[in-house]
């Protein structure tokens, strides 16, 4: 149960408790506290009750415990000086009453940090002086007393101190001089040196694989750090149901303490599903099935089938392949991937049916940054729907950077994405060109509110060709844009120039860029308006001059991971004057965020 609603009546501060006072009474009575945020959290902590006082023995009871929560929510604010009397009214049925005079507020002195036992370096000490980080002067709230312990706690372990510990807080507050003087007693125990990682508990992988995670060399000086990086390695490579990394209880005979590692393997198959429709692509279905660790490295085997149908055609495209991924390959942090494919590849600008053999090397700094290298050979027969079939065989290089300072990868609310990549190619077979392609990609999103219900967000993608020329570079490597992850509202591949019969050339210049306005209305629901806008160019530099652009509406329900996203785009520029036929409006349904 609540405690009695709350008046203040003047600065000597008289407050009343009784069912039945209203609200516009209390805020009138309230002036009596200047201070409008202690006024508030009184009332907060004291609270209300939903019906009188029964006799005069409940009034008392309900004043002694409004009393209470009074003198806990003063001291807490650095109001050691205060008066609290609980009373009540006359009568049989009195209402209780509470007189507070909240007096000065205390303030600050210097705070002081004191050893037991043997102390660590000066430079330790310093640091953890340091840390405490509370300012002379400034009021005496219990909550920043209590944050400056955890800092200066940190600061040891942060050290070499693992077990460092308070000893006590002595805290003393001086009424003449209206000071608390805060001393922090700290037991800073051994410092501790690292040993081995002992590995506890059943798993595939290899231990002397495992060894090789370790951030630490035997003899260095623990940090947190050190031992948060290794269970992070540990599950980022996505093969264990749980990891633990601690500190073993006591030093070894040597005088290093060793570091326990339990791993639980995650069940060593899975299977995953998906499915995407719109109104230009069709359907498409992604079936997977995954081996975790079936070589002892924490790798990953993926067989994987792709299957889509080309909205309003016969036409098909699919894809049989097999990756392999192998986390902290040679490096910690760096994850080799090899994976043989068969593919056909179906658009209304060509159809590409071949085999391809892809290795890539991508290192992560950070979380969130990654750097890729690679190469390929594919050797395909390309049917491009107006220059005929040709044999080809891609020689192709790959360099490319990723960088994810967005808060949530797959429904972004503020931060930045940037993608870039560098395609040295050689084309062999019934054509021969050499050429580059580069493209990079940059998004922003900007929160228009507190809380990120509502977020602005930008798209901009440009890309060139370089030595590249129409019809010599192979219709699958031209660029192409229009459809769901491009200029929504228009066809797939309708922007850009054409043949006579309508069919896409495709293009050796890019230039993109959307704009969303996304609003959350509920926990689970929300909408988008958007604007699309690019170009496909015949020349290398990007055509900014000729761009066709869309308009559209957004629907997103959370699934909790990510939103369902169902999109309806409108474009601006009748396509049917090109001879392309366009409906009025497309429809996109996936998961995420388009952008």
């Amino acid at each position: 149960m609540g405690r009695p609603g709350l008046a203040i009546a003047a600065a000597a501060a008289v407050l009343v408790y009784a069912a039945g006072v209203g609200a516009a009474e209390r805020r009138a009575a309230v002036q009596g506290v200047e201070d409008r945020a202690l006024r508030d959290a009184l009332q907060t902590a004291i609270g209300d009750e939903k019906s009188a006082p029964s006799n005069r023995l409940d009034a008392r009871r309900r004043a002694r415990q409004a009393s209470d929560s009074a003198i806990a929510l003063l001291r807490s604010e650095g109001y050691y000086d205060y008066t609290v009397t609980p009373d009540i009214g006359e009568g049989d049925h009195p209402l209780p009453v509470v007189k507070i005079d909240v007096g000065p507020r205390t303030h600050l002195a210097e705070p002081q940090v004191h050893w037991v036992g043997d102390a660590p370096s000066q430079a330790v000490q310093d640091a953890v002086v340091k840390a405490i980080a509370l300012k002379v002067g400034a009021p005496a709230r219990a909550a920043d007393v209590l944050a400056a312990e955890g800092r200066v706690i940190a600061a040891a372990q942060a050290r070499g101190y693992a077990n460092v510990k308070p000893a006590d807080r002595k805290v003393t507050v001086e009424h003449l001089d209206k000071t608390m003087q805060v001393v922090f007693d700290l037991d800073a125990g051994n410092l501790v040196k690292l040993d081995s990682v002992k590995f506890e508990g059943k798993s595939r992988t290899k231990h002397a694989w495992l060894a090789k995670l370790i951030p630490w060399k035997v003899g260095d000086t623990y940090t947190p750090a050190k031992v948060a990086e290794l269970e992070r390695r540990l599950l980022d490579t996505q093969v264990y149901e749980s990891v633990t990394v601690a500190l073993a209880p006591a030093a070894d005979k040597d005088g290093l303490t060793p570091v326990i590692v339990n791993v639980a393997d995650r069940s060593k198959h899975s299977f995953e599903f998906g499915a995407g429709y719109s109104t230009t692509e069709g359907a498409d279905v992604d079936i997977r099935l995954l081996t975790y660790n079936p070589f002892g490295f924490a790798d990953t085997l993926t067989y994987e089938a792709r299957y889509a149908s080309l909205a309003n055609t016969n036409d098909l495209g699919s894809l049989v392949g097999v990756k392999l991924a192998m986390p902290d390959f040679s490096a910690p942090g760096r994850t080799l991937t090899v994976e043989p494919a068969f593919f056909q590849s179906v658009t209304n600008a060509y159809v590409e049916t071949g085999e391809r053999l892809t290795g890539d090397i991508t290192q992560r700094y950070g979380k969130t940054s990654f750097i890729t290298g690679g190469a390929s050979v594919s050797e395909s027969q390309v049917d491009d729907k107006e220059t005929g079939k040709i044999n080809i065989l891609t020689l192709r290089l790959l360099l490319a950077v990723a960088l994810d300072r967005s808060d949530n990868p797959l429904d972004p609310h503020s931060g930045y994405k940037i993608d870039a990549r560098i395609e040295p190619t050689q084309i062999e077979g019934d054509e021969q060109l050499p050429y580059v392609k580069m493209q990079g990609q940059i998004m922003y999103y900007l929160p228009l509110d507190l809380l990120g219900n509502t977020v602005l967000a930008f798209r901009g993608h440009l890309g060139s060709i370089i030595g590249g020329r129409i019809p010599a570079v192979p219709a699958p490597d031209r660029f192409y844009a229009g459809g769901g992850g491009s200029v929504r509202g228009y066809v797939y591949q309708a922007v850009g120039p054409h043949y006579p019969d309508n069919n896409p050339v495709g293009g050796v210049s890019l230039v993109e860029g959307s704009i969303e306005l996304r609003h959350e209305f509920t926990r689970l629901l929300g909408g988008v308006l958007f604007l699309d806008t690019g170009s496909v160019g015949e020349q290398i530099q990007p055509d900014f001059r000729h761009t066709d652009t869309s308009i559209g509406v957004g629907f997103r329900y959370n699934l909790g991971f990510a939103p369902l996203r169902a999109d309806v785009g409108f474009p601006l520029q009748d396509a049917n004057n090109k001879g392309i036929s366009q409906q009025p409006f497309q429809i996109y349904i996936s998961i995420g965020q388009s952008f």
